[in-house]
Protein backbone atom coordinates (compact mmCIF):
# COMPACT_ATOMS: atom_id res chain seq x y z
CA UNK A 1 0.00 0.00 0.00
CA UNK A 2 1.12 3.22 -0.81
CA UNK A 3 -0.24 6.88 -0.70
CA UNK A 4 -0.90 7.13 -4.51
CA UNK A 5 -3.10 4.15 -3.75
CA UNK A 6 -5.36 5.03 -1.15
CA UNK A 7 -9.31 6.10 -1.59
CA UNK A 8 -11.97 6.10 0.70
CA UNK A 9 -14.23 2.75 1.29
CA UNK A 10 -17.00 2.59 -1.83
CA UNK A 11 -20.05 4.39 -1.27
CA UNK A 12 -18.20 6.69 1.81
CA UNK A 13 -18.32 9.46 -0.61
CA UNK A 14 -21.20 10.81 -3.02
CA UNK A 15 -21.97 13.42 -5.01
CA UNK A 16 -23.40 16.83 -3.03
CA UNK A 17 -26.90 17.68 -4.10
CA UNK A 18 -26.45 20.92 -6.07
CA UNK A 19 -29.58 23.00 -6.17
CA UNK A 20 -30.74 26.07 -8.12
CA UNK A 21 -28.33 24.79 -11.03
CA UNK A 22 -30.94 25.57 -13.94
CA UNK A 23 -34.17 24.10 -15.11
CA UNK A 24 -32.00 21.04 -17.02
CA UNK A 25 -30.27 19.93 -13.85
CA UNK A 26 -33.51 18.55 -12.69
CA UNK A 27 -33.26 20.71 -9.98
CA UNK A 28 -33.36 24.26 -10.61
CA UNK A 29 -36.30 26.67 -10.39
CA UNK A 30 -38.16 25.41 -7.04
CA UNK A 31 -35.00 22.87 -6.03
CA UNK A 32 -36.96 19.91 -5.30
CA UNK A 33 -39.29 21.73 -2.79
CA UNK A 34 -42.58 21.75 -5.03
CA UNK A 35 -44.48 25.20 -5.38
CA UNK A 36 -45.27 27.18 -2.03
CA UNK A 37 -46.60 25.67 1.20
CA UNK A 38 -45.00 25.42 4.58
CA UNK A 39 -42.46 22.70 2.89
CA UNK A 40 -41.11 24.96 0.45
CA UNK A 41 -39.47 27.59 3.32
CA UNK A 42 -36.11 27.54 4.48
CA UNK A 43 -36.02 26.36 8.05
CA UNK A 44 -39.78 24.79 7.59
CA UNK A 45 -41.10 21.89 8.36
CA UNK A 46 -43.84 20.24 10.88
CA UNK A 47 -43.02 18.00 13.89
CA UNK A 48 -42.75 14.29 13.96
CA UNK A 49 -46.52 13.14 14.57
CA UNK A 50 -47.86 15.90 13.18
CA UNK A 51 -51.19 15.36 10.78
CA UNK A 52 -51.95 18.65 9.94
CA UNK A 53 -54.60 19.53 12.83
CA UNK A 54 -56.02 16.09 12.80
CA UNK A 55 -55.83 14.39 16.28
CA UNK A 56 -52.76 12.04 16.05
CA UNK A 57 -52.96 8.98 16.02
CA UNK A 58 -50.90 8.57 19.34
CA UNK A 59 -53.49 10.27 20.90
CA UNK A 60 -56.55 8.48 19.27
CA UNK A 61 -55.81 4.99 20.15
CA UNK A 62 -56.83 3.97 23.64
CA UNK A 63 -53.81 3.02 25.84
CA UNK A 64 -54.54 0.02 27.85
CA UNK A 65 -52.54 -2.61 29.34
CA UNK A 66 -50.15 -2.94 31.79
CA UNK A 67 -45.96 -1.53 31.11
CA UNK A 68 -43.49 -3.62 33.69
CA UNK A 69 -41.31 -0.56 32.66
CA UNK A 70 -41.38 1.37 36.34
CA UNK A 71 -40.82 -2.11 38.14
CA UNK A 72 -38.19 -3.94 36.04
CA UNK A 73 -34.42 -4.42 38.10
CA UNK A 74 -31.99 -2.40 37.34
CA UNK A 75 -27.97 -3.89 36.57
CA UNK A 76 -24.69 -2.52 36.93
CA UNK A 77 -22.17 -4.42 35.49
CA UNK A 78 -18.59 -4.85 36.96
CA UNK A 79 -15.46 -6.95 35.03
CA UNK A 80 -13.30 -9.21 36.61
CA UNK A 81 -10.24 -7.59 35.22
CA UNK A 82 -11.30 -3.76 37.10
CA UNK A 83 -11.75 -5.79 40.87
CA UNK A 84 -7.63 -7.39 40.52
CA UNK A 85 -6.49 -3.74 39.91
CA UNK A 86 -8.49 -2.05 42.40
CA UNK A 87 -8.78 -4.66 46.08
CA UNK A 88 -6.35 -6.73 47.69
CA UNK A 89 -6.20 -10.08 48.34
CA UNK A 90 -8.78 -11.55 50.37
CA UNK A 91 -10.97 -8.30 50.16
CA UNK A 92 -14.64 -8.94 50.19
CA UNK A 93 -16.06 -7.36 47.22
CA UNK A 94 -19.68 -6.17 47.47
CA UNK A 95 -21.76 -3.45 46.78
CA UNK A 96 -20.90 -1.17 49.16
CA UNK A 97 -17.39 -1.26 48.26
CA UNK A 98 -17.71 -1.21 44.51
CA UNK A 99 -19.35 2.67 45.08
CA UNK A 100 -16.95 3.19 47.25
CA UNK A 101 -14.16 3.22 44.54
CA UNK A 102 -16.02 3.90 41.95
CA UNK A 103 -17.03 0.96 39.99
CA UNK A 104 -20.65 1.63 40.23
CA UNK A 105 -22.84 4.74 40.28
CA UNK A 106 -26.10 5.34 40.30
CA UNK A 107 -29.20 3.56 41.48
CA UNK A 108 -29.29 0.19 40.64
CA UNK A 109 -31.06 -2.62 42.15
CA UNK A 110 -28.85 -5.57 41.37
CA UNK A 111 -25.17 -6.21 40.35
CA UNK A 112 -23.87 -8.84 37.60
CA UNK A 113 -19.96 -9.78 37.73
CA UNK A 114 -18.49 -10.75 33.35
CA UNK A 115 -15.52 -12.30 32.93
CA UNK A 116 -13.46 -9.69 30.83
CA UNK A 117 -10.22 -9.30 32.03
CA UNK A 118 -7.74 -11.65 34.10
CA UNK A 119 -7.92 -12.30 37.76
CA UNK A 120 -4.37 -12.98 39.99
CA UNK A 121 -5.81 -12.41 43.49
CA UNK A 122 -8.56 -13.93 45.56
CA UNK A 123 -11.50 -12.54 46.69
CA UNK A 124 -15.32 -13.19 48.51
CA UNK A 125 -17.47 -12.12 46.14
CA UNK A 126 -20.70 -10.93 46.91
CA UNK A 127 -22.85 -10.41 44.09
CA UNK A 128 -26.24 -11.15 42.56
CA UNK A 129 -25.22 -12.35 39.73
CA UNK A 130 -21.59 -14.00 37.99
CA UNK A 131 -21.25 -15.13 34.67
CA UNK A 132 -19.93 -18.30 34.17
CA UNK A 133 -16.13 -17.21 32.84
CA UNK A 134 -16.09 -14.72 35.72
CA UNK A 135 -16.92 -18.10 38.39
CA UNK A 136 -13.91 -19.71 36.68
CA UNK A 137 -11.91 -16.79 36.57
CA UNK A 138 -12.13 -16.19 40.01
CA UNK A 139 -12.60 -19.77 41.70
CA UNK A 140 -9.33 -20.48 39.63
CA UNK A 141 -7.39 -17.46 41.88
CA UNK A 142 -8.99 -19.30 44.71
CA UNK A 143 -11.74 -16.68 45.56
CA UNK A 144 -15.15 -17.28 46.45
CA UNK A 145 -18.89 -16.47 46.56
CA UNK A 146 -21.98 -15.47 48.30
CA UNK A 147 -25.17 -14.39 47.99
CA UNK A 148 -26.15 -10.88 49.00
CA UNK A 149 -28.54 -10.36 51.52
CA UNK A 150 -32.20 -9.23 49.77
CA UNK A 151 -32.82 -6.02 50.07
CA UNK A 152 -35.86 -5.95 52.26
CA UNK A 153 -38.39 -2.87 53.89
CA UNK A 154 -38.84 -3.22 57.55
CA UNK A 155 -42.42 -3.61 58.18
CA UNK A 156 -44.13 -0.94 60.83
CA UNK A 157 -45.01 -2.41 63.71
CA UNK A 158 -48.12 -1.39 65.19
CA UNK A 159 -46.59 0.19 68.36
CA UNK A 160 -44.38 2.43 66.45
CA UNK A 161 -47.02 4.28 64.48
CA UNK A 162 -48.06 7.44 65.61
CA UNK A 163 -51.16 7.39 68.29
CA UNK A 164 -54.49 8.35 66.97
CA UNK A 165 -55.94 11.36 68.42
Amino acid sequence: MELHNLKPNPGAKHRVKRLGAGESSGLGKTSGKGNKGQKARSGSGVRVGFEGGQMPIHRRLPKRGFNNFDFRDKWNVVNVGDLDSRYEAGDTVDEASLRACGLVNGPSDKIKLLGDGEVEKSFKVVFHKVSKTAREKIEKAGGSFADPAPKTRTPVKPEDAAPEA
